[in-house]
């Protein structure tokens, strides 16, 4: 493995995962990266048609989305072992070191048979009309799009940023493939929560779509520890799923719109048996409001 010559740290972070979970995509998400495994399954077909796999893709999405880990799971299904760039190590305090450093991890990468990841690839190449930059990170940039360009359709290169505006518009043109990573829809929220949850997913069940609800808008990180969080006090015996979902609710809420907060207070009166004082207390929406769509034929604003 190639390493930093200083540190002696190791330029590349490998995972060998047999069996990485299975990611939770969007629809269209799930679709793109299901075609960057077919393209390799059956490479074949391709070259006796005159093409080559897809050789790069870029992964973009904000943090929490399941990037990294779908890179994981790609490998996983191509049984190829996942190189990850490690920042710390490649970013030398020596001039010209980083660059070094860079092309080393990458012609190592492409000796082997592998899927390559680069991980928060704005850090290593930012556009190059950013004077704020010193020369040592503009060259970064002229070794990526080498790199990119002269990628062996033996391996996949993968990258991964949440600040694509930061990305040189260079690059753009020399990945293969651009896969946007959305945060999840309701249904994908009421998925995360019952695989999350796991065995006590029955427990919180009456309160999944209340619970989506409010969680829409979040990563699957942020769901995950959600759910985490839930268990380990159920599992302590801190405190009944009620109180906690109610807590969660409450503190959840201040950061909704107003209508947001309307629809919530009228799900929380329709599908459970909470006062219109609790309610009131836990959304801040009067018990006005809540009387006067807390019927169950009442409709109120769906969140966008």
């Amino acid at each position: 493995m190639p390493l930093d010559q200083d540190s002696q740290l190791s330029l590349l972070k490998t995972y060998a995962d047999e069996e990485a979970p299975e990611p939770l995509l969007a629809a269209t998400t799930r679709d793109a990266v299901e075609q960057l495994i077919l393209e390799r399954t059956k490479a074949d077909s391709l070259l006796k048609a005159g093409l080559s796999p897809t050789r790069s893709a870029i992964f973009l999405g904000e943090p929490g989305v399941g990037k990294t880990l779908t890179a994981r799971w790609i490998a996983a299904r191509l049984s190829l072992p996942l190189h990850v760039l490690d920042l710390t190590a490649v970013m030398s305090s020596f001039l010209g070191r980083s660059g070094n450093n860079l092309r080393a991890a990458i012609d190592y990468a492409k000796r082997s048979r592998c899927i390559l990841l680069l991980d928060e690839i704005d850090a290593i190449a930012k556009k190059r009309s950013d004077d704020a930059d010193i020369g040592e990170l503009k060259r970064l940039v002229t070794v990526v799009l080498q790199e990119v360009d002269e990628w062996p359709t033996s391996g996949l290169l993968l990258a991964a940023t949440n600040h694509p505006e930061l990305i040189d518009p260079a690059l753009w043109r020399r990945f293969d493939a651009v896969v946007p990573f959305d945060l999840p829809d309701l249904a994908a929220v009421k998925l995360a929560l019952k695989r999350y949850l796991g065995p006590e997913f029955p427990r919180f069940e009456r309160w999944a779509d209340i619970l989506a609800y409010a969680l829409l808008g979040s990563s699957f990180s942020a769901i995950e520890k959600t759910a985490h969080r839930f268990r380990r006090a159920v599992a302590l015996g801190l405190a009944k799923e009620s109180d906690l979902v109610e807590d969660f609710l409450k503190s959840s809420s201040v950061q909704l719109e107003h209508a947001d907060r309307v629809e919530l207070a009228t799900m929380l009166a329709q599908q459970t048996r909470l006062s219109q004082h609790r309610i009131a207390e836990i959304t801040g929406i009067s018990r006005d409001t809540i009387r006067k769509y807390g019927k169950t034929d009442s409709k109120t604003p769906r969140r966008r």
